[in-house]
């Protein structure tokens, strides 16, 4: 690995100059979170049921007596041995969070189409607490875009991350945001998909530090070296 070296001075002068860069992308950074809580809401008017560690569960269950909630549409297929190593990636970072959410009126929970029973057994080998919960008798997963069924993967591109996109395969990942009011009535406010949840991920903002960064450019695909954290 080869870059310049220059003297402290130097240095200096070039992160100063970066600074300002910095402090532009986060006053715009600032500026876009607030556009993204002005966006409008939709009422969720389907009534989601889920399969929960204490039972079926509703959409408006999983708010656990809070306004607001997240939901991290983990990519776990209906017949697969395991979690997606690249969304255990972002869940290793989910338990430490989860606490801090629940001091600002939020709650959190994880949603895959597995069975329960597997998503369960697989939170233990990863040693996580977070709530998962399986949509695997509802629609859900599928409504919010993170999900298709054989006909639509085989008629072609399908919808994701608000375009037509060609998938490779039945589960892609996403995240999404609802907001419950006094009347009980639920309203989906905000979702990303892709590279919208890169911010999500602390390693990864952490790489973006380091002189090499993510490298990940001589890669068949940036997260191929990627595994779960018990396959290292």
């Amino acid at each position: 690995m080869t870059h310049p070296i220059v003297s402290r001075e130097t240095w200096l002068e070039a992160r100063r100059a970066l600074l300002e860069r910095e402090k532009a992308f986060t006053r715009e950074r600032d500026a876009l979170a607030a556009a993204r809580r002005a966006l409008p809401w939709v009422e969720v008017r389907e009534d989601y049921r889920f399969e929960s560690e204490i039972g079926e569960v509703r959409l408006g269950d999983l708010f656990d007596d809070r306004s607001q909630l997240i939901v991290s549409h983990f990519m776990f297929g209906p017949d697969w041995e395991a979690g997606c190593p690249s969304c255990s990636f972002w869940a290793d970072g989910y338990d430490p969070m989860v606490v801090h959410l629940a001091a600002r009126d939020v709650a959190f929970a994880a949603v895959s189409r597995a069975p329960l029973a597997s998503l369960l057994t697989y939170r233990d080998r990863m040693g996580w607490r977070f709530p998962w919960i399986s949509s695997l008798t509802s629609r859900f997963n599928m409504d919010f875009g993170v999900s298709f069924d054989e006909d639509a993967l085989a008629a072609g591109p399908v919808s994701y991350n608000y375009r037509e996109t060609p998938m490779r395969g039945s589960e892609a990942p996403g995240l999404s945001a609802f907001c419950k009011d006094e009347a009980g009535r639920i309203f989906h406010t905000y979702s990303c998909y892709a590279r919208g949840l890169d911010a999500m991920n602390a390693a990864y903002q952490l790489l973006d530090l380091v002189p090499k960064g993510r490298d990940e450019q001589d890669l068949p695909f940036p997260m191929s070296w990627v595994r779960r954290r018990d396959e290292y």
